[in-house]
């Protein structure tokens, strides 16, 4: 598909008729030219959304690395705690809840964490929307990259500032903490911030490195945001539902309402 198509079925939540058939590098390649076009129209990258960072769902979708896609301004929200959410033009949409990371410069090459942390502004917890344009969600790697990374929407809760934190205990801090998923008052998931490569400081130094061996991609820039990937699985998610995802410390607690 070329990139203006695969745009079209982003702009009308349309379902694919295929996979996209592409190598990996190919897709990095395609979606790089959707991002193109999508600036061209007036829409501003805002970020980057890292994907398939937990291990413990690999198997299930047959995604078995990180990926990774754009956040725009047309798909970031923030909230200070409690949010709502269009689900309008998304396509099988599904909820993640993540550790958002604030940049405030952009890291040196071959940053150590504790590099890598200082050039971090604030944390939040998230709630990424995610998106699949193939039925059921089947699809490959390669698929995923260039259906945007899979990302829809971003809700961003209460971001608290990370300035002058020892790198170690708040890499050993956030990987402890857990968070408790519910829909409506039920529970339905629980995680914890390991699964994501070891912790969401680990996620953002992988995605760093593999952002700048991308031909083409553009680096991390101040005041980009980068959500890490989920703790649970992906769920499903209709108009209507309220959301809540119960981070430990040091993150807040985080609902959204879906419209």
């Amino acid at each position: 598909m070329t990139p203006e198509l695969l745009l079209r079925h982003i702009d009308e939540a349309t379902l694919w008729p295929v996979g996209c058939g592409l190598a990996l590098g190919e897709a990095y390649e395609r979606a790089l030219s959707v991002r193109q076009l999508r600036i061209r129209r007036g829409e501003q990258p805002r970020g980057y959304k890292v994907g398939f960072t937990n291990r413990t769902i690999w198997e299930r979708y047959g995604v078995y690395a990180p990926i990774w896609g754009t956040v725009w301004n047309t798909t970031l929200v923030f909230c200070e705690g409690e949010g709502e959410l269009s689900l309008t033009g998304t396509c099988q949409p599904r909820i993640e809840p993540e550790c958002v990371f604030g940049l405030k410069a952009t890291p040196p090459a071959r940053a150590s964490l504790d590099q890598l942390l200082a050039c971090v502004e604030w944390m939040a917890p998230g709630f990424e929307i995610v998106q699949s344009h193939l039925l059921n969600w089947k699809f490959v790697a390669a698929d995923t990259v260039t259906d945007g990374g899979l990302h829809a929407r971003l809700l961003v809760g209460k971001r608290m500032p990370v300035s002058g934190t020892d790198a170690a205990g708040f890499d050993a801090q956030l990987a402890a903490a857990r968070v408790t998923l519910s829909r409506d008052g039920t529970r339905v998931d629980e995680g914890v911030g390991a699964n994501v490569l070891d912790g969401p400081l680990h996620a953002l130094a992988h995605f760093l490195a593999a952002l700048r061996d991308c031909p083409g991609a553009t680096d991390l820039q101040p005041g980009d945001v980068v959500t890490t990937g989920t703790w649970t699985d992906a769920w499903p998610v209709h108009r209507g539902e309220r959301w809540r995802a119960d981070f430990g410390a040091p993150l807040a607690p985080l609902s959204v309402r879906f419209t």
